[in-house]
């Protein structure tokens, strides 16, 4: 089975969660994708109804839209029943790195507000620990971002600013992105919270404590694990 059909299967088995009436967080990326079409589908065939979905990022937006998904901002909607997105990678606690897509952002105030937190991947994202397959992506305001380059780089980080089309990536809210290898992180936790009190670091892609349950399409079938 092929990793696409890997990422179908586990955006499909997350919308089983998805009840009617439900204020539904839309995650970003090439699995959570699969997870947006299924709920459009079933809108449209009578399973679900009176959905609300909230999206993570504006392609998000457009592509839930064009599908006929009720949407409204978090403002509109501080309160989300359920929220299904991807990871970039997974280890056993169950927290992971996201913003691989650059769009960390969002999806972190996103899942901070939701009551359910449901995760997608296939299982190449699966890691014995955080930073052993995937950088962390740290989202920083464009003034002095060099500064938080540096900054990164004495808490042992290899930093490189991520660019497109030969000029630096511009996230959804107008800031950069430093994608940062720090290889295994022996703590993630003390790592996020280093990062989120540094001024001029908006946010990283460390989801920690955010997750409650992960879906992982293998070869052999979907596995659901929820938070201890």
């Amino acid at each position: 089975m092929d990793t696409l059909e890997l990422k179908k299967l586990a955006g499909y088995r997350a919308v089983d969660f998805v009840e009617s009436g439900m204020v539904v967080g839309l995650g970003t990326g090439s699995t959570a994708i699969w997870a947006v079409r299924r709920i459009a589908e079933k809108l449209r065939n009578g399973e679900l109804r009176q959905i609300i979905g909230v999206p993570t990022s504006i392609v998000t937006e457009q592509e839930a839209r064009s599908l006929g998904i009720p949407l409204a901002t978090l403002d509109e909607q501080p309160a989300i029943d359920i929220t299904i997105d991807g990871a970039d990678e997974v280890d056993p606690a169950i927290d992971v790195i996201n913003g691989g897509g650059g769009l960390l952002l969002r999806e972190k105030l996103v899942a901070q507000a939701s009551r359910r937190m449901v995760v997608i991947v296939d299982e190449s994202k699966l890691s014995a620990q955080l930073g052993t397959k995937f950088y962390v992506p740290v989202e920083v305001v464009t003034f002095g971002w060099e500064s938080q380059a540096r900054f990164l780089q004495t808490l042992g980080a290899v930093v490189k600013l991520r660019v497109k089309e030969g000029n630096p990536f511009v996230t959804d809210q107008g800031n950069y992105i430093l994608d940062c290898t720090f290889g295994p992180i022996a703590n993630a936790t003390q790592l996020a919270q280093q990062l989120k009190q540094r001024t001029g670091i908006v946010d990283s892609g460390l989801f920690i404590g955010l997750v409650t349950d992960l879906i992982v399409a293998k070869a052999d079938g979907v596995e659901h694990r929820a938070k201890g």
